[in-house]
């Protein structure tokens, strides 16, 4: 039998790139992770954290970036598969 492995949401959310602690390296920054600390009361701020701030405190800007990814990967897709279908077509082409 073929198990499934099903993980949990806390799991999910330990995903190294939104658990990585931001470094302060510019003002922007500076005041992200000091605002996104005080309301998380952490000292040390993910991007997780800054994450579920934007969306719930500026969920426009959220959107517009979640459309942008979609679109891209959606994009990227449809060229992935535009060019296999290509070189598919291409090594049909040369056996003939």
């Amino acid at each position: 039998m073929n198990e499934e492995k099903v993980i949990t949401e806390k799991e999910y959310n330990r995903e190294d790139l939104l658990s990585v602690v931001v470094q302060q390296d510019s003002e922007l920054k500076e005041h992200l992770v000091k605002y996104v600390g005080e309301k998380f009361d952490r000292e040390e701020v993910t991007v997780h954290m800054i994450a579920e701030i934007m969306a719930h405190e500026f969920p426009e800007f959220m959107v517009s970036v979640a459309e942008e990814n979609f679109l891209r990967g959606y994009k990227l897709g449809l060229d992935d598969g535009t060019e296999l279908l290509n070189k598919q077509n291409e090594g049909s082409h040369s056996e003939e």
